[in-house]
């Protein structure tokens, strides 16, 4: 994971956007401290493509849609779309997947974690350190010489820009025929902003990821890294920002039971976001950056995004996500087993000098 350069004002606008507009669109129609959460998004996705059979977990997300066609429109404005993929896409594709497992277990993303804790939800702390301990544990992999290989140009301008067009066409489609996707009638699925205020929030924050490098776990490796604390102060704007709205908006309520969007199992919740905090350094980045990037031509990056697809079948067909009574036996055993995959990618792929 490369140290971001991102531009200060952009790094804080970014960070900014997600926490206003993270609360802002839970008070608008999403799920409670679920305004923005990729992974629940992703699991709604995989729902609507009747990929699994909650019938409270299906509907396409308008913001997942905004995000990477955001992050696709100011890399062409920039100059800085390039198609890219590296040598083991399959890999990707297993990470993708786990990245959603262990993000399920913990009952959101990254993003998500931080607006928990922005909405006064103290059980998303055990996430917040699984996570900052995962990433530090990924950074140790690859200075110990961990190397997945790095992307190279050429794989075609078209295959770079595929998933971004694909994203669209999916979206204009749903809206031309309403029955093409399924949509839940009660629970979180049913549950949803307006489409355009939707859209409009996934396009500005795609766009603003794109250019300033923004990324939570991101932010962690910057610092472990190189000291760096540009994307940290991001990520302080996302939290501030969020605590500030939510109270304003009378959401904010300081407790550790009885949280929406939770679950109070705290050795879960803090090694299902370790293993997040793993495989996303291994990945190049948390479930969001991944849609940022494919939205910029990141090849390898759109087949990570393909496994969090499935894995969003998956974590609902094999009883692998949380409820609010806490992690099942089938999560428990998803997130060793994610665990285990990062070890053995780790073992494998250490290039000794």
């Amino acid at each position: 994971m490369k140290r971001f350069k991102g531009d200060a004002l952009l790094i804080a606008a970014s960070g900014l956007s997600m926490g206003i507009l993270g609360a802002a669109l839970a008070f608008w129609g999403n799920p409670a401290n679920s305004g923005i959460c990729v992974s629940c998004f992703v699991e709604n996705l995989s729902g609507a493509l009747r990929m699994h059979d909650n019938a409270r977990m299906s509907y396409l997300r308008p913001e997942l849609i905004g995000f990477i066609f955001g992050a696709f429109l100011m890399a062409l404005a920039g100059r800085e779309h390039r198609s890219r993929s590296g040598k083991m896409p399959f890999l990707g594709f297993g990470l993708g997947i786990f990245l959603i497992v262990g993000s399920s277990v913990f009952m959101g993303c990254p993003i998500k974690m931080m607006l928990r804790l922005g909405a006064g939800d103290l059980t998303a702390a055990a996430g917040f350190a699984g996570l900052a301990f995962g990433v530090w544990v990924g950074i140790l992999y690859l200075r110990s010489g961990v190397d997945l290989g790095a992307s190279e140009p050429g794989s075609g301008r078209f295959q770079g820009a595929l998933l971004p067009i694909l994203a669209i066409v999916l979206f204009l489609a749903s809206l031309s025929f309403p029955n093409l996707l399924t949509s839940s009638s009660t629970g979180p699925g049913a549950q949803y902003a307006p489409v355009i205020v939707s859209l409009s929030a996934g396009l500005l924050i795609g766009a603003l990821a794109q250019r300033s490098r923004f990324c939570v776990t991101g932010s962690f490796a910057n610092l472990y890294l190189a000291r760096d604390t540009g994307l940290m102060r991001g990520l302080a704007a996302l939290l501030v920002s969020a605590v500030v709205i939510n109270v304003s908006l009378g959401l904010f309520r300081v407790g550790m039971f009885d949280q929406p969007g939770s679950n109070p199992d705290h050795l879960w919740n803090f090694l299902s976001m370790a293993m997040v905090g793993i495989a996303s350094v291994l990945a190049g980045g948390c479930p969001f950056r991944q849609l940022v990037l494919a939205g910029e031509g990141a090849v390898d990056s759109a087949v990570i995004v393909l496994g969090m697809v499935v894995g969003g079948g998956i974590v609902h067909q094999w009883s692998i996500a949380s409820t609010a009574a806490g992690p099942t036996p089938e999560g428990k055993i998803s997130v060793l087993a994610g665990l285990i995959f990062c070890l053995l990618i780790a073992r494998f792929y250490r290039v000794k000098g």
